[in-house]
């Protein structure tokens, strides 16, 4: 069996930098057309011109021949200026701002502590500019339950902004939960979307203690409970537009994860197009596939969608342990397990 689909994007990938990015990105670039490429480095991309120096420096690592185009995210803090965020709309480079609440996940300890006190002018000016916000969608609030953090943020703050501003465009980042799938489908359709991973379609938190505690299913979000797994399973392979592909790929070193303090990202970036495939399948919605991987995305975004095309064959084909590089080695998800669908180029 085999399908046809426009070649698909990533709305939310993290490339890193150094020999990490030099390791990984071949695995992105071979799938993908484009990619959202987050700014959570160290130090974070605050500015259009740390971006256009980041998105260089993923361009001279691609393979050869690649066509793979990065676009450039700015990390939100509580001193971005409007003015910064003209000078990213007029460089076509920087597609959308981060908010990472300060704390939230990797390499976040620089992000917004206090959104609509310090960070009002800047979302007026994204607004103006028709510049998307992609949100990290957690309270980091150590009083409230880690299960409950994206439940409590569309409460207390992202209902409330998109009420504030209702013309801002807001990207929900890999919703976990069917609060998040409530809150989406409740908003203006081209205003407020959803990215969603393949470990949310796929996984639910079980799958971080079966066997033994399994660091490589860890991420953030972390994973919920099996009632929203399915309610976000259902959203997405529904054919609705509001929800796109993003894998929020993430690697880190094996003895990054394998640790006593082990870092949240789960490395998926080359069994993410066969696992959405799979969630499709198994839900009867193949024909709603293309949409989802290739289509919603672009279109939320206002960009033309891409013309080449990528087949899928359902040839079975094994997902290798570990990817061994010069600084160390990566396990990607589903180690070791054998898949149903294989991508390959046209």
């Amino acid at each position: 069996m085999e399908l046809t689909l426009t070649q698909p994007d990533d709305w939310h990938l993290h490339l890193r930098d150094g020999n990490l990015l030099e390791g990984v990105v071949s695995h992105s670039a071979s799938h993908f057309g484009r990619a959202i490429v987050m700014p959570n480095l160290k130090p974070p991309v605050t500015t259009t011109a740390a971006a256009v120096a980041y998105r260089e420096s993923i361009l001279k690592v691609l393979p050869v021949n690649s066509n793979f185009t990065p676009l450039m995210t700015l990390y939100l803090t509580d001193k971005t200026s409007p003015e910064e965020i003209k000078r990213a709309r007029r460089s076509d480079v920087v597609f959308a701002v981060k908010l990472y609440p300060a704390g939230a996940t990797t390499n976040s300890q620089d992000g917004v502590t206090d959104l609509f006190g310090k960070c009002l002018p800047v979302l007026e000016e994204m607004a103006e500019q028709n510049m998307p916000l992609l949100v990290h969608g957690e309270v980091t609030d150590t009083n409230v339950d880690i299960f409950d953090r994206e439940k409590v943020f569309i409460e207390t703050i992202l209902k409330p902004l998109v009420q504030r501003l209702p013309q801002l465009k807001v990207v929900m980042e890999h919703i976990t939960t069917m609060d998040a799938v409530r809150f989406v489908e409740s908003c203006k359709e081209g205003s407020v979307a959803a990215t969603v991973t393949p470990q949310h379609l796929l996984l639910n938190r079980n799958s971080l203690f079966q066997g033994g505690l399994q660091p490589h299913n860890y991420c953030l979000p972390v994973l919920k409970r099996e009632i929203h797994r399915e309610a976000i399973v259902a959203a997405v392979t529904s054919g609705s537009k509001r929800f796109f592909l993003g894998t929020d790929s993430a690697p880190h070193e094996r003895r990054r994860k394998e640790c006593p303090c082990g870092c949240a990202g789960i490395y998926n970036a080359p069994v993410a197009l066969s696992l959405y495939a799979k969630v499709f399948e198994d839900a009867g919605a193949l024909d709603k596939l293309e949409a989802f991987t290739s289509f919603n995305g672009p279109d939320f975004y206002g960009l033309p969608r891409n013309t080449s095309k990528i087949k899928m064959t359902r040839t079975p084909w094994k997902v290798p342990e570990s990817f061994s590089f010069s600084f160390g080695d990566i396990i990607p998800m589903f180690a070791g397990e054998t898949l149903e669908w294989q991508p390959s180029f046209m």
